[in-house]
Parts: C-alpha cells; structure tokens; sequence
C-alpha cells in the first residue's frame, strides 16, 4: 500500500481486488521490517507476477530481483516454464536485465504507463 497508494497514487480501490484472496503473496523482510512484495497467480498458462513493490529507501539493493528470482523458482516448481507480468515503464530494463521481453505496446493502468513482459524458464 505505501509504494503503490502512497507514493504512486492509486486508488485503494484498484490496489486490492478479489485476487489477493487466491494469489500467493511473497513479503521480503529485512532486519524483521517487510520492506518489498509481490503476489503471483497463474493465468492462462504463465505465473503471472503482479504487485512487485521495494520501499523507496531499500531500492538498489537487489530486494527486487531477490523477490522476483523466488517467484520464478516457484513458477517452475509448480510446473509452468513462462512468466509474464506487467511492468511499469520506467521499470522496464529492470526486468530487461532479468530476462524478459517486452510483447506489448504502451497502455494504463491506474494511470501509470505499462508494458507487458515475458519470459521462458
């Protein structure tokens, strides 16, 4: 909530919906304070990685690319070998340096700019 609601403005209404019932959320912690999440579903074939937020003071330490990484041993534990999520733009060469590829144009979410990526395991 404080990455996407507070810092980015979303609207509460549209950072939580029925998903996070059914979704498996990560939390990683450091010095016993959560400082990063995620939640993964599986749709349509792919794990699917949705809700990849860092604490703005703990970015840069490689929080993200440890929680993504979890994500994805999970993903192949379970038997999918494809990622996909939909990455902010300003984020794009994050998850270019992990491994994946941009399939999408340019659209919104929640008024942020999007792209979707992909990625074989």
């Amino acid at each position: 909530m404080i990455v996407f609601v507070e810092e980015q403005k979303v609207p509460p209404e549209e950072e939580l919906d029925e998903h996070d019932k059914t979704a498996i959320h990560f939390i990683g912690y450091e010095n016993n304070e959560p400082i990063a999440a995620s939640r993964l579903r599986f749709v349509e074939g792919y794990g699917k990685l949705e809700r990849i937020c860092v604490l703005k003071n703990h970015r840069g330490k490689s929080h993200g690319r440890q929680i993504i990484l979890a994500m994805e041993k999970l993903i192949s534990s379970k038997g999918y070998s494809k990622a996909k999520l939909n990455a902010q733009t300003h984020a794009e060469n994050f998850y270019q340096r992990l491994g994946y590829k941009t399939i999408s144009g340019e659209f919104l979410d929640a008024g942020i700019p999007h792209v979707t990526m992909v990625k074989d395991l």
